[in-house]
């Protein structure tokens, strides 16, 4: 299965993602859905501070796709965003960090379906 397969087909179609992005921990988009592009400064912020420095997380929020999130949880396993009814869910895996937001949907929902890919891609060494 490609990366691209993964964004579209165990995130995006769910329903309960609306916009996703697998980058890797060492840089670079692997995959993201149509239209969902993450700045450089974006994803070095994801890569170099989201899971190091949760502290400056928790302090200045998180930006995707030039959209400001307010943090709500900030550690070494998950960042969590929310503002209005939109949300994100940040997971690291072994090589990669999964990131999907939603909109207008329960946030329990979304954060089902981006662990369960964050478990399965940890489970086969990715």
């Amino acid at each position: 299965m490609s990366w691209q397969s993964y964004v579209d087909d165990q995130l995006i179609s769910t329903g309960k993602i609306c916009k996703a992005a697998i980058i890797g921990k060492a840089g670079g988009v692997w995959a993201a859905s149509e239209g969902y592009e993450l700045s450089q400064a974006e994803q070095n912020f994801i890569t170099h501070t989201a899971f190091s420095d949760p502290q400056t997380v928790r302090a200045g929020g998180i930006t995707l796709a030039g959209f400001k999130f307010m943090t709500i949880q900030a550690s070494e396993d998950e960042v969590i965003g929310r503002k209005g009814d939109r949300g994100v869910f940040i997971i690291p895996t072994e090589q990669a960090i999964l990131v999907g937001e939603y909109e207008a949907t329960p946030a329990g929902d979304g954060n089902i379906v981006m662990t369960k890919l964050a478990d399965y891609l940890k489970s086969v060494g990715y």
